[in-house]
C-alpha cells in the first residue's frame, strides 16, 4: 500500500502541475495588461492580505487569497520562467485569475473597499479583474 502513495502523490502533482499550465497557457494576457498587473503587484498583495482577513467574506474565497498570497511567496515558481510569455507571467496570471473569482463571489464593492492604492489603480485592477462597480459603489 505504501507504494501505490509513493507513485500517486507525484503523479497527481504532475498532473495538477498541467493542468495549471494548460490553464495558464488558454489564458495568457496581452502584453499591456500583464504590464499593468506587474506595476501593481505591491498594493495587489496589499489587497490581497486584507481580502483573506476578512471575516465577511466566504471561508472559500479566503482560503484561496491565502493560497495566492503564499504561492507569492515562494521563491520558487511552479512554471519555470525558460517558458515564453507564461514563465514570467505565472504570478500576475495567478493573481488576476484568483482576483476574478473572488469578486465574482465578493463583488467590486469588496475590492473597492480593500483598495489600498489610487483611483487610477483601482480602475486598472478592475479591467484585470472584469469588474464593474455598481453607480452607488
Amino acid at each position: 500500500m505504501w507504494w501505490q502513495l509513493l507513485i500517486s502523490v507525484p503523479v497527481g502533482l504532475a498532473l495538477t502541475w498541467l493542468v495549471l499550465v494548460a490553464v495558464l497557457w488558454r489564458a495568457k494576457p496581452d502584453t499591456d495588461r500583464l504590464r499593468e498587473a506587474l506595476r501593481l503587484l505591491p498594493d495587489v498583495v496589499r489587497l490581497i492580505s486584507r481580502l483573506a482577513r476578512d471575516a465577511a467574506l466566504p471561508a472559500g474565497v479566503r482560503l484561496r487569497l491565502w493560497a495566492v498570497l503564499g504561492y507569492l511567496a515562494l521563491p520558487v515558481d511552479l512554471i519555470p520562467d525558460l517558458l515564453p510569455v507564461i514563465g514570467y507571467a505565472d504570478d500576475a496570471v495567478i493573481v488576476v485569475l484568483v482576483l476574478r473569482s473572488v469578486a465574482r463571489v465578493a463583488g467590486a464593492e469588496a475590492l473597492a473597499r480593500h483598495w489600498p492604492g489610487t483611483p487610477d489603480g483601482l480602475a486598472a485592477v478592475e479591467r484585470l479583474a472584469r469588474v464593474t462597480r455598481t453607480a452607488a459603489g
